[in-house]
């Protein structure tokens, strides 16, 4: 078959560049046709090398827009990537192609709505966040670091400033989600992929009755190194961007309240507050792949302190992987993922009280290490890998190929079916 995937960027810059691009990757190597579209460069080289034909609009997305009121245009209405979708479609069977979306809300805008709801191909929708349901994405209330329970664009939400940067961006959200809730993305979509039961619980009231939910797990790169030897463990160790909704100063509180280090493995605007507020914590800035999963080797426990519904944080599977316990927040998905006093533990979300008496109780060396060979034997007992991913997906892919008509579609049922 062939795979149209679409995404923000060509290029591994977090969780879901990194899904996308990996699978990709694997579905050229199963033999399927595989285009990537994005907004963003530059293209992962690994791309090409894999024949995968890549088509890069060379704009930039709303990180790195100086002025959003100047970028506002393509934030809101993106006609270029419209267009190219639409060309890309237009050039080939429906009967044998899927167009997959893993992310359009940090560059590619609601104007491919229109063409995923026109598009005679099924489509296929990974939620990653929660942008189909949520002006903001995330549920999230920035100005108080809490989760958010207002009904979308209710006058409620509307009134209400969730934004971290201010009302004025709210409201841009707000117009924004109002208009691709008009477009019809969400009325053509074959299949939405969710990544955590957590997930799919937070995003059912906000989509349609019918909608066909299918879970599929995103793939962990990491290789089985075996349990971690006798040595005394390490540090408590949190991974990624330093920002309120992650958690970071919850983690920095708790360390304080329970006389551990705190370790800091990432960068983001809390930074400066939080190295001037606690002088004991080690900040090593970002480490590359590699680096990350060495530091999560070397730890006592990963902390992961996350205050919003967080769909499938890969750095908890990974540590799991690497045999290193995980300490995680009640609220988000992690928790799935987390047998509570065996391969770590829960603690009540936003409470640093409630943390740092999880950091106690691994603070124990003999806790500490019975927990991280329980990590790494249940992980690797049923592991993520991509291949697992790959499988899932390409069911889901042949299940919604089997509803469209004609001879083509009728081979790939006979596939299926085999």
């Amino acid at each position: 078959m062939t795979v149209i995937l679409v995404a923000d960027h060509a290029h591994i810059n977090g969780g879901q560049a990194k899904v996308a691009i990996e699978s990709a990757l694997g579905l050229a190597a199963r033999g399927h046709a595989v285009v990537f579209l994005a907004a963003v460069g530059p293209a992962d080289e690994r791309l090409a090398a894999a024949g995968i034909e890549t088509v890069v609009l060379g704009q930039t997305d709303v990180t790195r827009a100086a002025s959003l009121a100047r970028f506002g245009v393509q934030w809101l209405w993106n006609q270029p990537a419209a267009a190219a979708l639409g060309e890309l479609i237009a050039r080939h069977d429906p009967g044998e192609t899927v167009v997959h979306v893993h992310a359009w809300a940090k560059a590619l805008s609601p104007s491919i709505g229109p063409v995923l709801a026109a598009s005679r191909a099924p489509v296929v929708f990974t939620m990653h966040e929660y942008y189909l349901a949520c002006p903001n994405g995330g549920f999230y209330d920035y100005p108080v670091s809490a989760a958010c329970h207002r009904a979308p664009l209710s006058a409620a939400c509307i009134a209400h400033n969730c934004d971290s940067r201010g009302y004025a961006r709210k409201l841009m959200r707000v117009a924004r989600h109002g208009l691709m809730r008009h477009t019809g993305m969400i009325d053509n979509l074959a299949a939405v992929v969710t990544i955590s039961r957590l997930q799919r619980e937070v995003l059912a009231p906000h989509l349609p009755p019918d909608t066909r939910f299918e879970d599929v797990a995103n793939p962990v790169d990491v290789a089985p190194l075996g349990p971690k030897g006798d040595g005394p463990p390490g540090d408590f160790v949190f991974v990624g961007r330093l920002s309120a909704e992650k958690g970071a100063g919850l983690f920095a509180q708790a360390a304080r309240l329970s006389g551990q280090r705190a370790v800091f493995v990432g960068d983001g605007p809390q930074r400066a507050e939080l190295e001037a507020a606690h002088p004991g914590a080690v900040f090593l800035g970002w480490h590359d792949p590699a680096g990350v999963k060495r530091r999560l080797r070397e730890a006592r426990a990963l902390v992961f302190p996350s205050v919003w519904y967080e769909g499938q944080p890969l750095t908890v599977l990974e540590s799991l992987a690497l045999g290193t316990p995980v300490i995680v927040s009640d609220l988000c998905a992690g928790r799935e993922a987390v047998a509570d006093g065996v391969d770590g533990l829960w603690f009540r979300s936003g409470d640093p009280a409630s943390l740092a008496a999880a950091m106690t109780q691994l603070s124990d060396d003999a806790t500490a290490r019975r927990m991280g060979q329980a990590a790494y034997e249940r992980f690797w007992a049923d592991p993520l890998t991509l291949d697992r991913h790959l499988d899932r997906i390409e069911r889901v892919y042949r299940e919604v190929l089997a509803g469209v008509r004609g001879p083509a579609a009728a081979r790939v049922a006979a596939f299926a079916g085999s």
